[in-house]
């Protein structure tokens, strides 16, 4: 005599669809946390100047490819010196007859008698 277990087929075919809703759910439509966001941002952001020269690996460049590290700077020029005014920063044209000190406008020329100007008294 043959034991027949008795199988609702209901029950295994809800547990079977069950199955395929959950995998469909798990594959495409993953919510990223903010802190898994936070962690990828820092990973594909740089720190800072260093780490990004690190990173491009200019020490492996053959030595006739100009880069960043070989980059060279001409000795300084004497003949065309830039002047800035002491007051605001801007490039000057006219000097204090006082001081010698550098102003760019005549606005500014009133701030540096009024407070700066170094040679008060003659």
């Amino acid at each position: 005599m043959e034991t027949v277990e008795a199988v609702d087929d209901d029950e295994a075919s809800l547990d079977d669809d069950d199955d395929v809703y959950i995998q469909k759910k798990q594959k495409g439509t993953k919510r990223k946390t903010r802190q898994a966001k936070a962690l990828e941002n820092a990973r594909k952001a740089p720190r800072n100047f260093l780490e990004l020269l690190h990173e491009a690996n200019l020490e492996a460049l053959p030595p006739h490819v100009p880069s960043y590290l070989r980059a060279a700077v001409g000795p300084p020029s004497s003949t065309c010196r830039r002047h800035f005014c002491t007051v605001c920063g801007f490039t000057s044209n006219y000097t204090c007859g006082k001081c010698g000190m550098r102003f760019c406008s005549i606005r500014c020329q009133k701030i540096h008698d009024d407070t700066r100007c170094l040679k008060f008294v003659a």
